[in-house]
């Protein structure tokens, strides 16, 4: 699972490079974006010096200063965008910090539960033989050649077998789940490169088309859904560390019970599993709660259409999941 999640991490890792090799694409839209914005602020000075003369007004210079402010943002684009991802850069790199933290604390305590659920096993005679290959053969050694000694012995073998098919079906099923959790968390960070990368080329486009009357909203809508969709990844980091989390608080309340002489473990994964899928589901919310923290039409309006895709989504896989899960845990616990 560690050398999953370091597979996991390098996709990441690919998909930044793939927005920084991108980023030299926006060059060649500010070329055409010049002639658009030349355009336009040639009208939109036109018009402002025309209206103005004709009502014996005095010319307001101030408003006049829009289009070449939109222009030297065209021209000195690339300093724009690392500007805005200088100041939302700290946020992902805070929210990353969170779920590394978490990630590590559920590793660690995670370990500590198996070996300490494997200490509890081996104190109880009836499963020592079950976590130790020692025990069993010193069971083995301790029993004879009558019938009864190799019935005994037969039986230990079909235990031992349902014990190991029982432990790698659970462990097969929750790697199974990871996995899709992992690969859903990729998808969203996929996408969210795509649409970035989109928003950055077409950016000198959004600034040219801002300098005619009537467009100004353009340039606002584009920040808005550039910073909504840039905070798609800290705010899933943020949904991955809570999760962490509970599953860390769950592990510890296992420690506890495991302390506690008179407890049979039992090492299902039962609640754990539900955790996964509701993570699963959830992660469809992440561009509708990034939408709550920048308001976007556009975002907001894509973050609808997931949440209606996760309704059927969630609750198909959910059922899926839910029965799959219940048949599993159902006949690992017989």
């Amino acid at each position: 699972m560690i050398l999953f999640i370091e597979n996991y991490n390098n996709l990441h890792e690919v998909l930044r490079d793939l927005y920084d090799n991108m980023m030299p694409l926006c060059q060649d839209m500010a070329r055409i974006a010049k002639v658009i914005a030349g355009v336009g602020a040639l009208l939109y000075i036109g018009a402002r010096v025309w209206q103005s003369l004709a009502r014996a007004e005095p010319i307001d210079i101030y408003p006049l200063l829009r289009p070449f402010a939109l222009g030297l943002c065209i021209i000195f684009f690339p300093i724009v965008l690392d500007g805005i991802n200088g100041i939302l850069s700290p946020v992902v790199l805070g929210a990353n910090s969170i779920l590394k933290s978490q990630e590590l604390d559920m590793t660690e305590f995670r370990i500590q539960r198996d070996e300490l659920e494997r200490q509890v096993m081996l104190r109880n005679p009836e499963t020592a033989y079950l976590v130790s290959d020692e025990v069993f053969d010193k069971e083995i050694d301790n029993l004879g050649w009558s019938p009864s000694d190799m019935m005994t012995i037969a039986g230990m073998y079909i235990k031992w077998g349902v014990y190991e098919i029982k432990r790698s079906v659970r462990e097969g099923f929750v790697a199974v789940l990871e996995a899709i959790f992992y690969a859903i968390g990729l998808i969203i960070d996929t996408l969210r490169t795509f649409f970035l990368v989109v928003l950055s080329i077409l950016g000198p486009l959004v600034f040219a088309i801002a300098c005619y009357d009537g467009l100004q909203a353009t340039l606002m809508q584009w920040f808005a859904r550039y910073i909504t969709i840039y905070l798609w990844l800290p705010v899933s980091d943020l949904f991955s560390a809570i999760l962490a989390r509970i599953q860390v608080l769950m592990v510890q309340k296992d420690m506890a019970a495991l302390s506690d002489p008179s407890y049979v473990p039992d090492g299902s994964s039962d609640v754990y599993i539900v955790f996964m899928l509701i993570g699963i589901i959830g992660y469809f919310a992440v561009p509708t709660v990034a939408s709550w923290i920048v308001q976007s039409s556009g975002v907001g309006s894509y973050g609808s259409s997931v949440n209606k895709t996760a309704n059927y989504a969630g609750g198909y896989l959910g059922g899926a999941m839910g029965a799959s899960s219940g048949n599993v845990m159902g006949e690992l616990k017989k």
